[in-house]
């Protein structure tokens, strides 16, 4: 292999051009002539060839290598002068969820309170970044949030499963944005994804992204079911290319979610795609990360691979239920040297 091909970047040359395809032209190079996100209206349509060609021709991903990496981050600790500072820091990411069929407008509006003020005992934990809802709760969560810094999220796009019309998504979309929801959570189409069809995907996430407005958009990928670290890495660059403002791994609803192998691939894509657009892009990891020490584990991973200008909520998110109660009763063991009971920490 010659030296120039053994030493470019990842994702070197996958977004090159800057011409807008003509409206309706389906561009079958790689991925050449289109705007990174490519505007909201300008007709530009890729073929799933040309995706393939592009995603495909992105570095393998060693995943000895990776794995390797990710037991070594699970062993890092965080001196005790600087854990306090830590678990405050993870509590701001936190995006506090509640996605039960059961939900009601009371939960949601003890959820809320716990945002606001997660421990009424010690008003100097802060608040956390946001709340996530299903969509006809949102109304209800930005009331409860009215007046504070918390934001409201809603999973949208036929949330978990991401099966339905593309007509059905954007209007669950457009229901969450009209009834307040500051920013969307979909989900993408994994059939579609690992059939191959990469345009049907990219076109959703664009068009969602569209219908959203001022709102942010965080693109779950369901890591659990995309089988391999090379589809992980791919599926990044498609939703990124495609105008996410922030990758996400899983729904939570799945037997594999949030793992440091997955993580550490979304870091390097995403920091790979800021060097070659420019653009910053925020990651969020969702399902099981239960304890304190995964927060942790997690502010490590995120300081190490993409360094301190990702070290805020508007680009790290962790989402997060009975992950806050822990961090919680760690906070207060530092205030009191006890740690208190799991249940007076409940997540609302």
């Amino acid at each position: 292999m010659p030296a120039a091909a053994q030493n470019a970047r990842p994702g070197a040359g996958v977004v090159a051009g800057t011409a807008v395809p003509a409206p309706g032209a389906v561009t079958d190079t790689a991925l050449a002539g289109v705007p990174v996100p490519p505007a909201p209206g300008s007709g530009a349509v890729l073929s799933d060839a040309a995706l393939r060609r592009a995603l495909h021709g992105l570095p393998g991903v060693d995943q000895t290598g990776a794995e390797a990496r990710a037991a070594a981050l699970a062993t890092r600790s965080i001196k005790r002068e600087a854990k306090l500072w830590a678990l405050e820091m993870a509590v701001r990411m936190v995006d506090l969820t509640t996605l039960e069929g059961a939900d009601t407008p009371g939960k949601i509006r003890g959820l809320c309170a716990k945002a606001r003020q997660p421990d009424p005992a010690d008003p100097a934990v802060p608040p956390v970044a946001a709340v996530c809802v299903y969509p006809d709760l949102v109304g209800v969560a930005r009331a409860g949030v009215a007046g504070s810094t918390v934001a409201v999220a809603s999973v949208a796009t036929a949330f978990p499963s991401g099966r339905a019309s593309l007509a059905v998504k954007l209007a669950d979309v457009a229901d969450a944005v009209a009834a307040g929801a500051d920013e969307v959570d979909m989900v993408i189409d994994r059939g579609a994804f690992l059939s191959g069809r990469y345009a049907q995907v990219y076109e959703e996430v664009r068009a969602v992204r569209e219908a959203c407005g001022s709102a942010h958009l965080k693109v779950i990928l369901e890591t659990g079911e995309l089988v391999t670290l090379d589809n992980v890495s791919r599926a990044s660059w498609l939703v990124m290319l495609a105008g996410a403002d922030f990758i996400k791994t899983s729904t939570g609803k799945e037997e594999v979610n949030a793992t440091l192998p997955v993580s550490l691939i979304m870091l390097r894509a995403l920091r790979e795609y800021q060097d070659e657009t420019g653009a910053r892009v925020g990651f969020k990891a969702a399902g099981g990360l239960r304890s304190a020490k995964d927060a942790l584990t997690w502010l490590s991973l995120m300081k190490e691979e993409v360094g301190e200008p990702w070290l805020l909520p508007d680009l790290f998110r962790i989402g997060a239920s009975t992950l806050l109660g822990d961090i919680e009763r760690q906070i207060e063991h530092f205030a009191t040297g006890r740690y208190s009971a799991a249940n007076r920490h409940a997540a609302g």
